[in-house]
């Protein structure tokens, strides 16, 4: 291969590798934060080590296979450092490839003259494939009924162009409405219509967790429903009173059942899924007040970035008395909690772990679980993000950790790690072939994956679940409640429990609890501090209590 036809598309503007495939190799290790390809021999090390044993003690490994060997190569393979013997190493030419590939967003192959496609304009054109699902999903029944080419099959989403997916932005969506901002320069969003503008809020509001997808999607759905049950739209042309309408439907809709879906027409329904709020089935006020956050989100957002001249959806929605009247339930007591930290800190019976776990793994699952445990992060906080380098781990010059992530709205935040959650991320780092503590400017994957860079959001769910059922084998005989507790739990019971913690075990001010959890209100975090009838009655008491 030749190394120069290979550019960085993340400089500005796009420079190509060195020739050479040990400059190359040299490069790639500065660009990713991590080594790539070292061929070590007694030479180096000692350049390196001021005495033989600080290299020992800096390079263990190393030093080992130098005793037998003349060299050994160190270089990076799926996440982690590998360290052999240099007769065993592979060629550095497949491990340039390797990174390469692994890092084909950011570096692209330009040869015979080709235009140089840099990685800016890649990523709108990965996403098509995505937008055009969820286009297909938000339509009117009647509107695809009506389309004459569907969402067809995609193969991979770097061969999809926006010519194949015009046909799905040609329905009820694509048109514009009263109150679309028809000026360029100051609608930021850079588009005349209600489809690529949806699509962009998804992106923005809702594209890195699943599951707040699944509820954006449902919850916009059922208001393009109800537009076109009602003769409305598009949805940048809905008034005040439009909405107020919507709104009292989804009201009577609590109130009553199926009210809305009773008067839909059945030739307007899709089978099988609601064809408007609530469905057949009775929804509670909470839906209904989420499906108007929803709402009101979307046209905040269109407001914001210029896409409306004005916000018909403002003050739609009781957020504020929601998340007033919200408790959260959800967080485990603290003796199932110890048994899952009896499991991580190896307290357990000798073969409680899976047979054959790799040490890897294991150290691995240690990590996670102590992160979501002692971190109070979000599911897919701890996503790895090549576009930002987050999540990242740092250390100051005291030795404290801290865990900086990306949250709801595209917000960064930094959250300390206490000293307990310390040694699982250490050991794990050992294991990768990494330094026990990052390097100032280090930027990998915190959680590294076998077959790819790094570990999704399903993948960390299940490193997780895995620890909540090996604490089941510690559950005593007979206690039913608390292996039902550990079936039923997931991450985001772990960051309850984090914010329970804080909040009303050691009466952390609120303000700063909100911080580290990374709340948009603070009446979500003040939610945390509703106690039982028995911890109110013991805070009486003790503040009264007899002198």
């Amino acid at each position: 291969m030749t190394p120069s036809h290979w550019f960085d598309t993340a400089v500005s503007p796009p420079q190509p590798l060195p020739d050479s495939i040990e400059a190359a190799l040299d490069y790639l290790a500065s660009a990713t934060g991590h080594p790539v390809y070292l061929r070590w021999t007694l030479a180096r090390l000692k350049r390196g080590c001021a005495s033989l044993a600080d290299a020992k003690r800096e390079h263990p490994t190393v030093f080992a296979l130098l005793l037998e060997h003349e060299a050994a190569v160190e270089y990076w393979d799926r996440g982690r450092l590998r360290i052999v013997a240099a007769d065993d190493a592979p060629a550095p030419e497949i491990i340039l490839q390797r990174v390469l590939h692994r890092h084909r967003r950011r570096f692209r192959e330009v040869s015979n003259g080709s235009a140089l496609l840099p990685a800016t304009t890649v990523a709108p054109l990965a996403a098509t494939a995505r937008t055009a699902v969820w286009l297909a999903a938000l339509e009117p029944p009647h509107a695809i009924a009506a389309r004459v080419t569907p969402v067809g099959r995609v193969a991979h989403d770097a061969d999809v162009t926006a010519a194949s997916v015009t046909p799905v932005t040609d329905g009820w969506l694509a048109r514009a409405g009263r109150f679309v901002n028809p000026s360029m320069v100051t609608n930021t969003l850079g588009v005349a219509d209600d489809a690529q503008a949806v699509i962009l809020f998804l992106r923005d509001r809702a594209s890195r967790s699943p599951h707040t997808l699944r509820a954006y999607l449902g919850d916009l759905r059922s208001l393009i429903a109800w537009c076109a049950h009602e003769q409305l739209g598009p949805l940048s042309d809905l008034t005040r009173h439009d909405l107020l309408a919507y709104r009292r439907a989804l009201e009577r809709q609590a109130e009553h059942g199926a009210v809305i879906a009773e008067e839909t027409p059945p030739s307007t329904r899709h089978p099988g899924r609601r064809a408007h709020p609530g469905g057949p089935h009775e929804q509670s006020a909470a839906v209904a007040s989420r499906a108007l956050a929803v709402v009101s989100s979307l046209f905040r957002y269109w407001l914001k970035t210029g896409y409306l001249i004005a916000n018909p959806a403002a003050d739609l929605s009781a957020g504020g008395a929601a998340r007033a009247a919200w408790t959260p339930t959800r967080i485990m007591p603290a003796r199932v909690l110890a048994l899952c930290d009896a499991v991580v800190a190896g307290a357990a019976p000798v073969g409680l772990a899976p047979a054959g776990l790799a040490p890897l793994v294991w150290a691995r699952r240690c990590a996670i679980w102590s992160l979501y445990r002692y971190g109070g992060v979000r599911l897919a906080e701890l996503v790895w993000s090549d576009a930002t380098g987050l999540p990242r781990l740092d250390v100051d010059a005291d030795g404290n950790w801290t865990l900086h992530v990306r949250g709801k709205g595209n917000k960064r935040r930094a959250v300390p790690l206490p000293a307990v959650c310390v040694p699982p991320l250490r050991a794990y780092r050992l294991a990768r072939g990494l330094t026990v503590t990052p390097a100032p400017f280090e930027r990998l994957p915190v959680i590294h994956s076998e077959k790819r860079d790094a570990l999704g959001a399903s993948g960390l769910y299940d490193e997780v679940k895995a620890v909540l059922l090996a604490a089941e084998d510690l559950v005593t005989p007979g206690d039913t409640a608390t292996l039902v507790t550990l079936r039923a739990a997931s991450t985001h019971w772990l960051r309850h429990g984090y914010a329970r913690t804080l909040v009303v075990d050691h009466a952390v001010p609120l303000p700063v609890a909100q911080q580290l959890l990374g709340h948009a209100s603070v009446q979500t975090t003040a939610a945390y501090a509703k106690t039982d009838l028995a911890q109110t009655r013991a805070l009486v008491e003790g503040s009264f209590a007899t002198p």
